[in-house]
């Protein structure tokens, strides 16, 4: 199951950077253009508002997966390993029901959304494509995160790296 999760989510992280690069180039082509010719790219903003929200959401699983959130120990570092195992466990699974809950209800408000015919103010495009492409991100974040809680109340490492952490 690592395997699989760990592929996916490199794919989707390839995505992420791949999304982020675009917004970053159109960013300074949107920049350049206002400086020189007064002309910046039309609804730039919107495009990278998406854009940056589609990267987070592709990249989520990769950093759950290599366990490179910010975890703050200061209360648990005097704990044995086993407790700080059980502690991770119990915030890996609760990080895989929000993000879960977050996908159901991400994908649920594209719906609602595109039912309306929603669309952005400049560019007029349709609002329930940027919301639903955040929930595959969300949903992959959920099954990582969910793969390591058991392995972690098992007693397990739960990340690629091998920290418990």
């Amino acid at each position: 199951m690592h395997r699989l999760l760990r592929h996916i989510a490199w794919f989707f992280a390839l995505a992420g950077g791949a999304v982020a690069s675009g917004v970053a180039l159109m960013v300074v082509v949107s920049i350049a253009g206002r400086a020189l010719f007064a002309q910046p790219i039309q609804g730039d903003v919107e495009l990278t508002q998406f854009g940056i929200a589609l990267c987070i959401s592709l990249c989520l699983p990769w950093c759950q997966l290599h366990g490179a959130n910010i975890v703050v120990d200061f209360f648990t570092q005097r704990l044995p390993q086993r407790g700080v195992r059980a502690l991770d466990g119990i915030g890996a699974l609760l990080l895989a029901l929000m993000c879960a809950l977050l996908s159901l209800r991400t994908a649920a408000g594209a719906i609602a959304v595109s039912e309306a015919g929603e669309t952005t103010m400049i560019l007029g495009l349709p609002m329930g494509w940027s919301y639903l492409m955040l929930a595959p991100g969300l949903g992959l974040t959920a099954l990582v995160a969910l793969w390591q809680a058991q392995r972690l109340l098992r007693g397990l490492n739960a990340h690629v790296d091998g920290s418990a952490a």
